[in-house]
């Protein structure tokens, strides 16, 4: 008779009058025992997948997971002779001075903290909703061609550098000259009423109040066909079953969009809200920093922008190189919370979530 171990099911034999191991459970051991022989053995025999892992296991090792070591400035003296380690713990002083500080560095941060958090805002209230509009009109296009080139039409704009899409944009609402005038966009705007000429030939992006809506404008152009594939293969992933039973109760074509369609792709519209709401303090700053100019740096600076002003500045020293990175720190805890919660709340709710 084998002697009992801890753990092991054991099951009673009627003919040999004992007690064996179930075999099912003997199966589980088996495989507990030799499990990393058998992942040797798959790793073996895929190896060319693997090694085409290796390149971006090195981007992630060297962009994203090695620059973490520099987040020890946010707590060290600034001293730019002795390397990071070398340098005296100083506490929380950089984020003192830039949550409580009472100068002007402090005050910049609270105005790129909340120009970051509305321009991240807005383009989830509005940037959000159209890559799904478009999705569902992909979806009602019966022919494939024509949808084909609709959707590249939309689709081509994200593969636009992002120096040519700020450049578009300069030129569509420039600064009038002499030699250049206005822009196109400014001289509709102005010949409708909507702006005064002397504002269309000043330049609209010399106007803080018009920053935040070329930004969304121009991102929503850039980026909502590009988004719109991952709702428009969801929606494709839907029986026609679906609809025919819709049909036949009754239901026209906003009916089936609102009773069949949206039901149907929740869960994917969930998983992109939580992602998208993690980014809400997490605006690039490669756009804004080609948009903008000191007159607009009242609803135009951002926290990168302030962190890229600051740290990495002509007359940057040491220390502000410390309030830069406790700047971005402070914006990527924030996000990190914002995301927890966003998936915490639609667990609760919908029993739908990232994680």
């Amino acid at each position: 008779m084998k002697k009992p171990m801890a753990g092991d099911f054991l099951v009673y034999d009627k003919h040999s009058n004992t007690y064996r191991v179930d075999p099912e459970q003997a199966v589980r051991d088996d495989v507990e025992k030799h499990y990393w022989l058998n992942v040797g053995r798959t790793v073996l025999k895929d190896w060319r997948l693997y090694v085409m892992l290796v390149p971006m296991i090195l981007v992630f090792l060297f962009w994203r997971y090695f620059p973490m070591y520099e987040l020890l400035r946010c707590f060290k003296v600034a001293d730019q002779v002795k390397p990071v380690s070398e340098q005296f713990f100083s506490g929380f002083s950089y984020f003192k001075r830039l949550l409580v500080g009472g100068d002007s560095m402090s005050t910049d941060f609270w105005r790129a903290l909340r120009n970051t958090f509305l321009l991240s805002f807005y383009g989830l209230c509005f940037g959000f909703p159209v890559p799904v509009i478009l999705a569902l009109f992909f979806n009602e296009i019966k022919s494939n061609g024509l949808r084909s080139v609709y959707q590249v039409l939309t689709y081509l704009p994200k593969f636009i550098s992002t120096v040519v899409m700020t450049s578009l944009v300069t030129m569509l609402v420039k600064q009038g000259s002499l030699t250049t005038g206005m822009g196109i966009l400014s001289q509709a705007l102005s010949s409708l009423g909507v702006i005064s000429e002397e504002v269309a030939y000043a330049g609209l992006l010399k106007n803080p109040d018009f920053f935040r809506a070329i930004y969304q404008i121009s991102g929503i152009w850039e980026t909502a066909g590009y988004d719109s594939i991952v709702f428009f293969a969801a929606i494709i992933a839907i029986s026609p079953t679906s609809y025919e039973a819709a049909q036949i109760d009754g239901a026209g074509k906003m009916a089936q969009m609102r009773y069949v369609v949206l039901p149907s792709i929740l869960s994917t519209l969930v998983i992109m809200l939580i992602t998208r709401i993690g980014s809400l303090l997490s605006v690039g700053y490669e756009k804004v920093l080609l948009l903008y100019d000191p007159s607009t740096y009242m609803t135009a600076d951002v926290v990168s922008t302030f962190a890229q002003r600051y740290g990495m500045g002509s007359a940057s020293a040491a220390s502000n190189q410390g309030i830069a990175s406790a700047a971005e720190m402070m914006s990527n805890v924030i996000s990190m919370l914002l995301v927890i919660g966003a998936n915490t709340i639609s667990r609760k709710a919908s029993d739908v979530s990232l994680y």
